[in-house]
Formats: structure tokens, C-alpha cells, sequence
């Protein structure tokens, strides 16, 4: 343990000179490739003899020689997914801090150097490691490989396929052959699987780690709101347990995942549960309608278990049809969504009330929905009872409305007499009686001829056959020619007026 620390010592100090010159401005730099490799965007590729006893960093580049380059330093690093290292002599010992910023890195090449051994948290930061080529390393055969033996039985990154080696002394032996007592992979064990708390609530957790050598056991609490403490017992030979105390455990901590680590120079094992928080609903929000495709009033409920929804206008509970109906989303104990109307109307104007329940309580919050202004303004006043009438009342009305219906029938009656008598009348507004000598009138004959003060023995009676044109009286005589000279009119036969 002790030489570990010392050699881990310069490697750590060089780490912090670096980092400290990037945070000194050159956070724009480009990073320059080390001198006896070569580097491209995504490979790292060290095949020449070196003697450093450092994994192969790359180094910060004259930020004069390309100020313009805004990359990250760690997105840089992030894309070498490749690293190739061959005949580094001075390389014995591969750490997790020579490795942690490769995060990307995907294949490892590490051929005819003087490796003796890997941590088993070399590659923690490495998630993406696939395949990983040793040929031609010979490690020290120990607790501190079998982490590697491991992988090679399991066919993990491709060792399976490869002929590694380690020395026992003297002798060399293939690794698939190292037996070493008492080093094994720690086991782990919690009491729950699953954990269900009330709010406010304390609970207790207890993990045990169990393995040789002894592993080390602890909870993994980032980001959890509740108040917590750890309690960590070991009991010889073999068995590492660790207590949790979570005490007024919040609802912000509902679903979070609890992880317990158990590890050792061969390696780590873990186990996780999940954290449940039982409290009441809240409702977040409720919003006024708001026009989208359809009218929606937004909605955020909050609640675990998850509540059961309700809504209400004007105090009746509103059935969900095609034409409103609510829409929602679940999550880890949220509800989002809304409640939809399809062409609403002043008809849906109101208050709407959203009742949120679940088994710890219930709750209700109203907001008022305004879709339409009314066609006309209601009258609010009540409506008049209809009055109860007396038959007598009843049978005067009668009589009145059929006397009125009678004087209408008269009255129309003798209009139409009236009409019918006058209607016979001349219509060149003939005055008095008209002689008719012949049904035929001579067309080629005038009508009527104008007395120019001629005294004949028939214009003695003109006088009232005569019309009325302008302001002139104008005698009017049917047929002249009836009247010849020497004819008597004083006779019945001539002045008949049937002729």
C-alpha cells in the first residue's frame, strides 16, 4: 500500500499542474500529442520505445498557434476512443487517474511493456470499453489480477481469446491457472428490495458486504433531500455492514434509487432499491381555458400513490364525453394534463372545481372558465306564476271575443255590397241616363257631336245628358243620324229610350 501511494504521488502532483494550467487560460488551446506518439482526433497511437513510467496525456498546444479553436478540453478527450502502447518500458502500473478523462474510449492496446498490474477501478470512468488487447504483458500473479482473470473466464473485452501470463516467483504461469486463496469478489446484501415510507417518516437500511479480503461497504446518497447517517459495523472474519438512517424522509426523494457498494482489490459488486414516498395530492397548478387545437384547462397534480381526478361545474360532476374530456400524462408521482372542450359555448361558462384524491387525503382547487359572451343578457328575475282565472271570467271573455268575431262578419259583409253597387259605374264617369240606339256602334261614326248653339227640337232635353269634361258641360248624343228632318220627337216611337 505503501509504494502505491508513493508512485501514485508525482503522477497526482503532474495531474494538478495540468489541470491548474488549463484553468489559467487555455481553455481554447488545442492539446498536443506526446512526442514519441501519434495522435488524431480519436486515436492515440504510441508504438516508438519510452521509458516514462506515465500513462500518455496529452499536453496543452501553444494557444498562439491556434487561438481560434474554442473546443472544450474535455469533449477533446472525450473523443479519443482509441489508445495503442507499445514497448513503454516504464510502464508498470495502470491507475483509474490515468484513465478517468478518456471517457469515450473504446479499445485499449497495451503490448510488450512492463505492466505488472491494473487496479480493478482502472476503467470505473471508462463505460464504454470494449475491447482491450495484453499480449506480451506479464503481471505479477496475485489478488491484485484476478479481477482480470475474471473478465478472461467471462470472455468480457475480448480477453478470452488472448494468452495472458503471470509470475509466480520464478515461474511464469497462464493466468486461466492463478489460484489465490482468499480472493473472491465481495457479496452484498440489503434487507429491502424495495422501500415504502411515509413522508415525514424515518427508516433505517442496512447493507452487508461479505468477501476476502474484507470489503469495503457504503451507501451512495447524491442528491437525496432527506437528513441522513451512517453507521458502519465490521464483524471478523469476513463481513462489512453499514446502516442508513434516512429521518423526515421528503417527497422530493419519491423514486429515488438507493445503491449500495461492496468492494475489494478484486473488484465491486453492487445492489439498489428504490426509494417509494407515499403523501398526499397537491394540485400545482390549474390554469384558465386557453385556445389551442382544442380548449384546455391545464392541469398539474402531484400525489403518490398517484390521485384519482374529479371534476366539476357548477357543483355537478362533469361525465366525460367526445365533446369534453380530459387528456393526461403520468410520471414518477405527477399528473399533467388537461381538460378538454371541443367547441365550447356560453353554455360552459362557470366555475370548474378539479378533485384530486388518494388514500392520505384530498383536495380541491376551482378556477372559473369564461369560453363565450352570451347572446343576450339572461333576465335573472324569477319567473311569474301563472294566474288562476274563475270560470266566469273565463266564459265573459268568451262572448266578447264572439261578438267581435260577428261585427267583423257584418262589417265585411256590407263592404262588399258597397263595393259591388259602385263598382257599376261608367267608367268615362257618365252622368245620367244613357240612350243605347244599337247594341253596335258605327266605328266610322262619331260618338258624340258638340251643340254650337243650334236649337234643334231634341236640345231642349239634353240638359241632363250631358258630360262633365274639364269645366265644360258637353251634351252627349248617341246616334245622329237618328234624328232626320221633320221627325217628331214628342212621338213615343223616336224618343223611346230602349232605341
Amino acid at each position: 500500500m505503501d509504494v502505491w501511494f508513493c508512485s501514485a504521488v508525482p503522477v497526482f502532483t503532474w495531474r494538478l499542474v495540468f489541470l491548474s494550467s488549463i484553468f489559467q487560460g487555455y481553455w481554447s488551446s488545442m492539446l498536443d500529442c506526446p512526442l514519441t506518439c501519434s495522435c488524431s482526433p480519436i486515436e492515440i497511437f504510441c508504438n516508438k520505445s519510452d521509458s516514462g513510467n506515465f500513462f500518455p496525456l496529452l499536453a496543452l498546444q501553444d494557444p498562439a498557434s491556434n487561438g481560434s479553436n474554442n473546443n472544450d478540453i474535455e469533449e477533446l478527450f472525450r473523443n479519443i476512443t482509441s489508445i495503442h502502447i507499445e514497448n513503454w518500458t516504464g510502464l508498470q502500473i495502470l491507475k483509474d487517474v490515468d484513465m478517468e478523462l478518456y471517457t469515450g474510449l473504446q479499445r485499449l492496446t497495451i503490448i510488450n511493456c512492463s505492466l505488472r498490474t491494473i487496479q480493478a477501478r482502472a476503467f470505473a470512468q471508462n463505460p464504454h470499453l470494449r475491447y482491450m488487447r495484453l499480449e506480451g504483458v506479464v503481471f505479477d500473479c496475485g489478488c491484485e489480477i484476478r479481477w482480470i482473470q475474471l473478465w478472461q473466464l467471462r470472455g468480457e473485452a475480448g480477453l478470452h481469446t488472448q494468452h495472458l501470463y503471470c509470475k509466480n516467483g520464478a515461474s511464469k504461469i497462464r493466468l486461466r491457472s492463478m489460484s489465490i486463496a482468499q480472493c473472491d469478489l465481495p457479496d452484498i446484501s440489503v434487507a429491502h428490495s424495495n422501500l415504502t415510507v411515509l413522508e415525514g417518516g424515518n427508516v433505517v437500511l442496512s447493507c452487508n458486504g461479505s468477501g476476502s479480503p474484507v470489503p469495503e461497504v457504503d451507501w451512495t446518497v447524491n442528491g437525496l433531500h432527506s437528513i441522513n447517517t451512517h453507521q458502519s459495523n465490521v464483524y471478523w472474519p469476513n463481513i462489512h455492514s453499514i446502516n442508513l438512517t434516512l429521518v423526515n424522509v421528503s417527497r422530493d426523494d419519491n423514486g429515488f434509487v438507493l445503491t449500495c457498494i461492496s468492494e475489494n482489490v478484486v473488484g465491486m459488486t453492487n445492489v439498489s432499491l428504490q426509494l417509494a414516498v407515499l403523501f398526499p395530492p397537491v394540485i400545482l397548478k390549474l390554469d384558465e381555458p386557453v385556445r389551442r387545437h382544442h380548449t384546455c384547462i391545464e392541469f398539474t397534480v402531484r400525489g403518490f400513490p398517484h390521485p384519482t381526478l374529479r371534476w366539476f361545474h357548477k357543483g355537478r360532476e362533469i361525465l366525460q364525453s367526445e365533446y369534453i374530456h380530459m387528456e393526461m400524462e403520468y410520471y414518477q408521482d405527477y399528473l399533467e394534463g388537461c381538460l378538454t372542450f371541443q367547441n365550447p359555448t356560453h353554455y360552459d361558462n362557470g366555475n370548474y372545481t378539479l378533485v384530486a384524491s388518494n388514500s392520505l387525503g384530498s383536495v380541491t382547487k376551482t378556477v372559473y372558465g369564461y369560453f363565450l359572451e352570451p347572446p343576450f343578457i339572461e333576465d335573472d328575475a324569477p319567473t311569474p306564476e301563472d294566474e288562476v282565472k274563475s270560470p266566469e271570467e273565463d266564459s265573459f271573455g268568451m262572448s266578447i271575443a264572439v261578438g267581435l268575431a260577428g261585427f267583423g262578419c257584418v262589417f265585411l259583409i256590407v263592404i262588399f255590397v258597397l263595393i259591388n253597387k259602385y263598382s257599376r259605374r261608367n267608367k268615362f264617369g257618365i252622368k245620367g241616363p244613357v240612350a243605347v240606339i244599337s247594341g253596335e256602334e258605327d266605328s266610322a261614326s262619331p260618338l258624340h257631336h258638340v251643340n254650337h248653339g243650334i236649337v234643334t227640337p231634341c236640345s231642349l232635353d239634353a240638359g241632363p245628358d250631358a258630360v262633365v269634361i274639364g269645366m265644360s258641360r258637353i251634351p252627349v248624343i248617341e246616334n245622329p243620324q237618328y234624328f232626320r228632318h221633320g221627325h217628331n220627337c214628342n212621338k213615343p216611337t223616336t224618343c223611346d229610350p230602349r232605341l
